[in-house]
């Protein structure tokens, strides 16, 4: 699965998403765009999942139509996020696209 990690959050996920092709929106150039700029950017380079902090977003944003899957993680804390690396990995396994969904850490 190609996925993007969105600005916020913690890169050291990366090293937990074994056998998936992971990115960052900084690496992108792509850490300043606006939420709808970035969902646009993602889709139109072929990412299945978005994996974000930002709790707004599904209120800022009309994902109705969207084959981008996104993750949205409850907080930017690794440490917290590490805590629960296994639910996060479940979650990953199963998304499939257009889904949303919200994992409180």
């Amino acid at each position: 699965m190609k996925i993007l990690l969105d600005q916020g959050t913690p890169v050291p996920l990366r090293g937990h998403l074994t056998g998936h092709s992971v990115v960052t929106a900084y690496e992108r150039g792509w850490s300043t765009l606006r939420n709808s700029i970035l969902i646009a950017k993602a889709q139109e380079n072929d990412f299945h999942l978005l994996i974000t902090t930002d709790q707004n977003l599904r209120h800022q944003q009309n994902l109705s139509g969207s084959h981008l899957a996104i993750l949205v993680l409850m907080s930017a804390s690794w440490p917290r996020i590490r805590r629960r690396i296994e639910e996060v990995l479940d979650a990953v396994d199963s998304m499939e696209p257009g889904d949303y969904k919200e994992i409180s850490v």
